[in-house]
């Protein structure tokens, strides 16, 4: 697990910007589910402005996986539609900095690397539904385990847009088949943060082929009579940066989220 080492007090990481202020001092760079309760948790993705237009369109043709947030100005590393005092070069547990395509660092920082041209796009993430699943007694696995949740590439594809295209991503957590439904029923208001599964059961059925095996986060425990149930996820987009090749681009670190200061409960349609 990334910065087992590094976790600050309990009473230092209940709101946004208590966990934004740690990462930028360098005294928090682990997994970010379940922390800041009730705080809107969100995916980066940080393009040189050449590739924004490309990279909104695919925001918007794939609401799913990448329901936006926010997007910044060119350069600019605030974002105060989220938080007063965000800085997104610092504020972060921990990054992915790509160049065409491969991974190039996992850096805790991006300040070094920062450059005027860069445009950040801020994607809900299904770690702000988990809270409201908890608070209707619908047990989420890898947060009791205090793992990360897994994920896995799909054969769904994306709907491409520009120069990116790519596989859909999804998360997956185990539930008792009453859970899953009351779950879809939950999830369906929250689509500023995924919104309802998009696949339950039979992962074959997706292209997955063991469940024991995520391609990013921690594998669960799937226990008798419980079904893998699947959401649409926001490490979509780097997948399709994999696939598209941009010369530059940053990601958050699966896991590792923005925490904003937008209230979870500000996203629900009802």
């Amino acid at each position: 697990m990334i910065g087992v080492g590094i976790v600050p007090s309990p009473g230092e990481m209940t709101t946004g910007l208590h966990i934004r202020r740690n990462c930028r001092l360098g005294q928090f760079d682990g997994l970010t589910a379940g922390l800041a309760p009730g705080h809107v948790q969100a995916n980066l993705v940080i393009l040189p402005s050449e590739w924004a237009a490309d990279f909104l369109r695919f925001c918007q043709a794939n609401p799913k996986p990448c329901p936006l947030l926010a997007v910044s100005e060119p350069g600019s590393p605030a974002l105060p539609v989220l938080g007063a005092d965000l800085d997104i070069r610092t504020d972060l547990p921990r990054y992915r900095v790509w160049e065409r395509g491969e991974l190039a660092g996992s850096p805790t920082d991006v300040t070094s690397v920062w450059r005027d041209d860069l445009v950040s796009f801020v994607i809900g993430c299904s770690f702000s539904f988990e809270e409201a699943l908890l608070q209707n007694d619908i047990p989420v696995r890898h947060i009791a385990l205090g793992s990360n949740v897994p994920m896995f590439r799909t054969s769904i594809p994306t709907q491409p847009a520009g120069r990116f295209h790519g596989p859909l991503v999804v998360s997956m957590r185990p539930m008792k088949p009453a859970d899953a439904i009351r779950a879809i029923q939950v999830t369906t208001r929250l689509p500023a943060v995924h919104g309802a599964p998009v696949h339950i059961g039979f992962p074959q059925a997706i292209g997955i082929e063991d469940l024991a095996n995520p391609d990013y986060g921690d594998s669960v425990p799937i226990e008798a009579g419980e079904l893998p149930v699947f959401w649409a996820c926001g490490v979509t987009p780097q997948a399709a940066i994999a696939a598209g090749r941009p010369p530059f681009a940053i990601t958050h670190s699966p896991g590792c989220m923005l925490v904003t200061d937008l209230k979870n409960h500000h996203l629900s349609l009802l």
